[in-house]
């Protein structure tokens, strides 16, 4: 027989209606948890507005915590191109361009969005004229010092080096100086084929507005706080000047880096840059610089990329990794951090790291091993009724949880794709083994309590604290972990490689005599701390 909604279609018709307006409410409260600076799609997916990017980088999310940050579009990789004599400001959710001083818009205008709005004119005294000319010497110099074939073909490396260290030193003070000798032009810029060069002045001794300072050059740039250039008790204008040398990388190439494996093929991947400040010539910063850099090679299919700066030691000059480290990497540029000044460039591996098959077969014996004696001990510790107590129970979840983390492991550990697999195994490997490491611990509390505490009462006491506190804080804490972590950052759950077989094999290593051995001596040594009541029952 039909239903009461098909016999009554008034009811049916209330409850399709009811049943509408639960799930509109619904997903008008998905839409209520939009974070700020982001609007809902279809009533299902947030986006962040135009100007802002989510932390994970996706376009459409629902993840709750998410955030939308303001892009900086006056920045690699975006690195809006405002034309000549003008530079990008960024401002929250936006942009826009403006003339340098001593420049501006023929309508008269403050402001204006892209270099096909560029009319600034000069509007200076001969200063600015000059301040020009005197770099555009600089730079004719140097393209004189570049193309000396004799110069560069007749010395040795360590001579190379060396003229190379005085070549850009010598550049980098006339620059500062040539910068200084007109404080009234903030900003001089000035690029051709071989050299690019940005300075800016400051004299108003670093107001609230101008915290950092940002340059770019031929589509490199370099962020600086203003309290490194000014240098504190400095007296006077403080000047700062970013230098981009295009083909100035085909003579202090990656031959001058010696730091790498010898079996790795290293090539210089962008352009040299060098970064000053005057008038006092600090190489130590109170906070560090960020430089990013565009890829002469976009897309490299490399796996190691080294942030490097020209290191003068007492025997010529080399490529170091000292006071620098990566930041971020895309196909097209890399960000690094450097806690200094000098000279500056990027190096990448030529190709990828390639797996020993001697070392894989050896990982995954090696768990396979593994998982059968924590199978085996597993089901000792669960079936076995006459030797369980509270020891027995961390020996089995501690089994357990590298149990099930081995086989997550050596059955996930190539599920790169889809990305959400690929998150959801990085967040339960993280899980499995921090629970494994927090079962260890709560051993070695337990077998210390029980060493302290050798009576029969206070031995039972301690067995009933451990069988109320094991279980929370064995799977709670690594749990409360892994949410903290999923929550803030999402993204870096999961990766496109896999880890190298040469750490899988020490990993299981480790593994395995954590898993036994800590065991087995916690097994002998309970025969002997039980008291003998205990062990009479």
């Amino acid at each position: 027989p039909p239903g009461p909604l098909l016999q009554n279609p008034t009811i049916g018709l209330c409850f399709l209606l009811s049943l509408y307006g639960a799930v509109t409410q619904k997903t008008k409260t998905s839409c209520a948890k939009c974070p700020p600076n982001a609007s809902c799609v279809n009533n299902t997916h947030c986006t962040c507005d135009h100007g802002y990017t989510s932390g994970s980088g996706q376009k459409l999310f629902t993840f709750p915590l998410e955030t939308c940050n303001d892009i900086n579009e006056c920045i690699p990789p975006y690195s809006v191109y405002c034309g000549f004599n003008a530079v990008c400001h960024n401002v929250e959710g936006s942009f826009y361009c403006q003339c340098v001083p001593g420049y501006r818009l023929h309508s008269g205008n403050e402001q204006f969005s892209n270099s096909n709005e560029n009319t600034c004119q000069d509007t200076t005294s001969s200063k600015t004229t000059q301040g020009r000319k005197e770099l555009q010497k600089i730079v004719d110099k140097f393209e004189s010092l570049l193309t000396n074939q004799t110069l560069w073909r007749t010395e040795g490396k360590q001579e190379i080096s060396s003229t190379a260290t005085i070549i850009l030193r010598d550049v980098e003070s006339k620059v500062l100086e040539t910068a200084l000798k007109a404080p009234e032009q903030k900003v001089l810029k000035i690029q051709n084929d071989s050299v690019a060069i940005e300075t800016q002045v400051i004299t108003d001794n670093c107001s609230e507005e101008r915290k950092t300072f940002n340059l770019n050059v031929q589509m490199n740039s370099m962020d600086i706080r203003c309290n490194d250039i000014i240098q504190g008790d400095t007296q006077g204008p403080s000047a700062i000047a970013f230098i981009s040398y295009s083909s100035f990388g085909n003579i202090i190439n990656a031959t001058f880096f010696e730091e790498m494996d010898k079996k790795d093929q290293v090539y210089l991947n962008s352009q040299v840059v060098s970064a000053a400040i005057g008038p006092k010539r600090n190489v130590s910063l109170s906070k560090s610089v960020t430089l990013t850099f565009q890829h002469v090679k976009m897309n490299p299919s490399t796996k190691k990329v080294f942030c490097v700066y020209w290191k003068s030691t007492g025997q010529g000059s080399q490529w170091s990794r000292d006071g620098c480290f990566l930041i971020h990497m895309n196909k097209s540029h890399t960000m690094c951090n450097c806690s200094h000044l000098s000279s500056f460039a990027v190096l990448m591996a030529l190709t990828s790291q390639e797996e020993d098959p001697v070392l894989t077969i050896i990982t995954y014996v090696g768990l396979s091993v593994s998982l059968l004696c924590l199978l085996l001990a597993a089901l000792t510790f669960l079936l076995c009724k006459a030797i369980q107590n509270t020891s027995t129970s961390l020996h089995l979840q501690l089994s357990l949880c590298l149990f099930l983390a081995h086989l997550l492991f050596l059955v996930g550990i190539d599920r790169t794709e889809p990305k959400v697999l690929c998150s959801i195994i990085a967040g339960a490997l993280h899980y499995l083994y921090l629970a494994a490491f927090t079962w260890m611990l709560l051993e070695g509390v337990h077998l210390f309590l029980t060493a302290r505490n050798l009576t029969v009462v206070n031995y039972s006491s301690i067995n009933r604290l451990m069988k109320w506190i094991m279980f929370p804080v064995g799977y709670g804490v690594p749990a409360v972990t892994v949410a903290i972590s999923a929550a803030s950052w999402p993204h870096l759950y999961g990766t496109q490689d896999l880890v190298p077989t040469k750490n899988l094999k020490k990993n299981s290593q480790a593994w395995w005599f954590t898993s036994v051995v800590p065991a087995t001596q916690e097994a002998e040594m309970e025969g002997l701390l039980e008291p003998r009541s205990s062990r009479l029952q």
